[in-house]
């Protein structure tokens, strides 16, 4: 893998370094990046965006709630056939130039000059259209003060930019469902400092600036930290940057994974790194990669080195939350079996899988993603590749979910949890994550002892469910569900579900031990024992709360 690990602050990005081939740039040139030179300029375009209403709720409201979530799905029939019916103006026109990536009349975006000196749109056409080069798009992120509007530049997508080739190797992804998910997965707490390695082109940069004091800000594509750049200062005074000297908030590295934050430690780290497993060939160069999915190494080895690699750079009770895959080995006795031993002693680990992938099913996932499916000889090449590479190694599956990791208590044991979650779980979850490891740390100060003097409540979106079977007195299966969070179900025995209809803050847990004991003669020491290990699951979980959490 490229591993460049020079810095470089917002305002001042080195020369880039770029392979070429015959003459012509094939890898990570930021030079057709969007110009964020220009503050003046850039707060001109801002307004002009604001003006003409061109925010998240303004484009709802000029199509309609439906034409304008399929545009989130890449669907841009139905906002098309609204266009079609109504008045032209700026509002349409940036809808039409920049998510549906049609030519529009100059004359009717606003500020056309300034954002075609920013590189966001092409020159005029001799009949006066132009057309975009970037994709910018409006978003919203909501905090309980009201909505914050920003806009976000990226690549053009395949869907935007019908071509018959796969996307370019240097591209920069847009915002898509593994943005918006890291987002709502991220704890919000109020930190010092915090790291967002993989930064792309920046959104997850944005949310942390409206929680933390400072960002650091690392991708190994000169081109993604440009695009970041541009998305930073364009969006500076909601973002509380100051664009004469954004450093004083934020810092953007050019860097191979950990490599350009060595030595430091951060309250809070995010990452939607290059997880995608492909298949390497000898000699292979930059070029052929794809930078935003791609971090050129074997196998799963770029989730392993960082799960190894990221409890150094948490600071004491720091969390990171960050997307993954990882190989299921035919050999492997779980689904876990080689995650387990990846980070070390001082680090909890917390995975939650959420899809599990055959080897065709993931090789078809990932052509497709690139678009190079559209050329048929290289897509079957690919393909074979792809099964091939699985085959060499026994991989039955490919795993995709979040993996957590938490600094733990100096000689803590950690904590190693994994749950398979396929089903739709609440958002956002960031307030659940860091709920959960504070329980882990309160659980870890307590024996079984100490826990059955504790007194509990259950939270309040957890509802018991029995299964009877008509005529039988008794149910066959009791449960416990959370209607918020992750949704889990907690099969209950006769024993828990006992006491934990009874936890309502008053009682001990050892109170009502005593109690079941006499009522189920059951000898009270074997009781606790039961009872307290599914207690901690509970707690854990979010089921049962200590009533002064």
């Amino acid at each position: 893998m490229r591993a460049r690990a020079r810095t470089s602050s917002v305002g001042n990005l080195p020369e880039a370094a770029r392979v070429r081939e015959n003459g012509a740039v094939i890898f990570d040139d930021p030079n057709d990046a969007p110009d964020s030179s220009d503050a003046r300029r850039l707060g001109r375009i801002r307004a002009a965006l604001a003006d003409a209403d061109y925010t998240v709720d303004g484009v709802e409201r000029l199509l309609g709630a439906e034409a304008a979530e399929a545009l989130h799905r890449d669907l841009f029939a139905p906002a098309q056939f609204v266009l079609d019916r109504i008045e032209s103006g700026p509002l349409a026109a940036l809808v039409r130039v920049y998510l549906l990536a049609e030519p529009v009349d100059a004359a009717l975006v606003p500020e056309v000059d300034e954002q075609i000196a920013a590189g966001l749109l092409e020159p005029r056409s001799r009949d006066g259209e132009v057309r975009a080069r970037v994709d910018i798009r409006p978003y919203a992120i909501a905090e309980e003060s009201g909505t914050i509007d920003l806009w976000v530049a990226s690549d053009l997508g395949g869907l935007q930019v019908p071509t018959d080739r796969p996307l370019r190797r240097d591209h920069v992804v847009g915002i898509g469902p593994a943005t918006t998910n890291l987002a709502q997965l991220t704890p919000r707490d109020e930190a010092a400092r915090a790291l967002d390695l993989g930064v792309g082109m920046g959104v997850q940069t944005m949310h942390l600036l409206r929680h933390v004091g400072h960002v650091v800000a690392t991708d190994i594509s000169e081109r993604a930290v440009a695009f970041a750049r541009f998305n930073l200062l364009l969006n500076a005074e909601a973002l509380g940057v100051d664009p004469e000297h954004p450093e004083e908030r934020v810092s953007l590295r050019i860097g191979d994974l950990l490599e350009p934050v060595e030595g430091e430690r951060f309250d809070l780290v995010v990452s939607n790194p290059p997880f995608v497993i492909t298949p390497r060939r000898d000699g292979e160069g930059a070029s052929e990669q794809y930078t935003y999915r791609d971090g050129g190494r074997p196998s799963d080895e770029l989730v392993e080195a960082l799960l190894r690699g990221l409890g150094a750079h948490l600071a004491e009770d720091g969390i990171a939350v960050m997307l993954g895959n990882w190989e299921i080995h035919e050999r492997d006795d779980t689904w876990h079996s080689r995650i387990e031993s990846w980070p070390g002693a001082d680090t909890d680990l917390w995975v939650v899988q959420r899809e599990r992938a055959t080897p065709i099913e993931y090789a078809d996932m990932w052509l497709k993603d690139a678009a190079e499916n559209r050329e048929l000889e290289s897509w079957r090449e690919q393909f074979g590749r792809y099964l091939r590479d699985f085959e060499g190694r026994g991989v039955d599956s490919v795993g995709m979910g979040t993996l957590f990791l938490h600094r733990a208590p100096e000689g803590a044991q950690p904590v190693r949890r994994f749950e398979l979650l396929e089903h739709h779980l609440e958002q956002p979850l960031g307030a659940r994550i860091r709920d959960a490891f504070t329980a882990d740390d309160w659980l870890r100060e307590r024996s079984d002892e100490d826990l059955a003097d504790e007194t509990f409540v259950v939270a309040p979106d957890v509802t018991d469910e029995r299964w009877t079977i008509p005529g039988d007195p008794d149910p066959k299966a009791m449960l416990l569900r959370q209607g918020g969070g992750f949704r889990r179900t907690f099969p209950e025995t006769t024993e828990l579900a006992s006491f934990v209809s009874v936890c309502d803050g008053e009682l001990t847990g050892r109170q009502i031990i005593a109690a079941l004991s006499a009522l189920l003669e059951v000898e009270q020491e074997a009781l606790i024992a039961s009872v307290m290990r599914d207690v901690r699951d509970l707690v854990s979980f979010g089921v049962l709360i200590p009533r002064w959490m």
